[in-house]
């Protein structure tokens, strides 16, 4: 891939519109340059936002994968209690449209309409008038021109992980959002862990005083799923590590921090850089099986740094190469308390420092804070969500069931754009970084001076 258009995937192609290559050929700061090019004012207006009530949310869902699939498992017990409808499934799959079909006839009397007879069918889908949410549950590339129709043609829409990964798309379903004014958020299930809301519930409650420092990952070995060869349809996602090299799937570990700090709800990311490491782990397992996919250049591991406004620093990694256990880190430092995920653990400050014996919380101690610090969200849904483990231990469940409550009750989302595009934007920016000797970048500012309120999350009623 020729340097322009590695830029125009990562930018987007509208930067280059009027300025010619050979002004950014070989000058080391064109990212920072090319980052401006394309950079839209916001104007914050989905902060806060709540749509009018819909009594029983009608769902479209496009793509009925693996990820399909086992989200409409998740709204079983919304359908069964007439929350929520599936209108119409859509997907290039007849195969997997009929498993779709079938599941569904087991909690609900009406039936989808289908759409599978070309591979843009599914904007049928999306132009149905009985349709209030999209739900896009197909391979990344697809997620940012799907959530941009479904906007335009008057539907709220979830996307899964990323929401986008070109800066100027970035900016364009942001600008979709604020004068459609229909949600648009990112489907990041983490945010609804019981581990990740025991910690942010503490930080509510003042158990780490000031926060200083977070560090979250996504790392999990991911190599039989990429090098099968039915597992991801046509194995779409082992040519992105093919493509770019950069943390190519941020939104795990950053979306819970950035709760956690306030990002674009009181603090911002100012700006970030990144590196990656050599690439070994997965072309040589490529290679015992047989495999080529050509050079795969993502490095094994990205480490990507990003400070905030108010000084706060975040490490983000990426590795799914390495054989290893899964872990998303999840640290956070604070004036008071230190907190490390995977296994979960607790470490209280004394008020006098010490000069040795420092120890994680015994599991009394750490069963006491546990108990205490209960985050509503959790205390209130955690027996439902037992029902269904097969979503991730149960915060598919409890994520799906607070999107359908929400647009129920006409409350704010938990999660909204801007922070589905932010957290998706490390993404791009990790790569531009990446390919400019770890070039420091400026953060965009995407949900203009709004970042500056602090609105209420987890709305519970109205």
């Amino acid at each position: 891939m020729n340097r322009k258009r590695f830029l125009e995937t990562i930018i987007g192609a509208s930067a280059f519109a009027s300025l010619p290559y050979s002004a950014i050929a070989n000058d080391p700061l064109a990212a920072r340059h090319l980052l401006k090019e394309v950079e839209k004012s916001a104007d914050g207006s989905m902060v806060g936002f709540a749509a009018e009530p819909i009594a029983k949310v009608r769902i479209g869902i496009i793509g009925m994968g693996n990820r399909g699939s086992s989200l409409l498992e998740m709204l079983q017990l919304m359908i069964e209690n007439g929350s929520a409808e599936i209108a119409a499934f859509a997907d290039i799959n007849p195969e997997k449209l009929t498993k779709a079909t079938e599941k569904l006839n087991q909690w609900q009397k009406s039936k989808p309409k289908i759409y599978g007879k070309t591979e843009r069918d599914w904007e049928n889908l999306v132009k149905q008038d009985d349709v209030d949410l999209v739900l896009v549950t197909t391979p990344w590339e697809w997620h940012t021109e799907m959530a941009l129709f479904a906007m335009n043609n008057g539907k709220h829409v979830a996307t899964e992980v990323p929401m986008s990964y070109s800066m100027s798309d970035c900016w364009e379903i942001i600008a979709t959002a604020e004068r459609t004014k229909k949600h648009c958020i990112m489907l990041e299930n983490c945010c609804y862990n019981e581990e990740e809301l025991f910690v942010l519930k503490m930080i509510e409650d003042g158990v780490f005083g000031d926060i200083t420092h977070c560090e979250g990952a996504y790392l999990h070995d991911l190599r039989a799923h990429m090098l099968d060869d039915t597992y991801y349809e046509n194995q779409w996602r082992i040519m992105h590590h093919v493509a770019r090299d950069g943390n190519l799937y941020t939104t795990h570990g950053l979306g819970p921090i950035s709760f956690y700090l306030g990002i674009g709800n009181g603090d911002r990311f100012e700006y970030l850089t990144s590196m990656s490491s050599r690439e070994l782990n997965l072309s040589q397992t490529a290679q015992r099986m047989g495999k080529d996919f050509g050079k795969i250049v993502c490095g094994d591991m990205n480490s990507t740094m990003m400070k905030t406004n108010k000084g706060k620093t975040v490490l983000l990694q990426f590795d799914t190469h390495t054989g290893r256990p899964y872990s998303r880190i999840n640290k956070v430092v604070g004036t008071k308390a230190v907190h490390d995920g995977y296994p979960s653990r607790l470490f209280i400050d004394s008020e006098e420092p010490v000069f040795w014996g420092h120890k994680w919380l015994d599991e009394e101690g750490y069963s006491s804070y546990k108990k205490k610090h209960v985050h509503p969200v959790i205390g209130r849904l955690k027996e439902v969500s037992q029902s269904f483990k097969q979503g991730h231990g149960g915060m598919d469940f409890i994520m799906m069931f607070r999107l359908i409550e929400c647009l129920n009750k006409g409350l704010p989302l938990d999660i909204n754009v801007y922070e589905s595009v932010i957290w998706s934007a490390v993404t791009p920016l990790s790569v531009l970084s990446v390919a400019s000797d770890s070039l420091p970048l400026p953060f965009p500012k995407f949900t203009g001076d709004a970042w500056k309120k602090n609105e209420a999350k987890w709305v519970e009623s109205k």
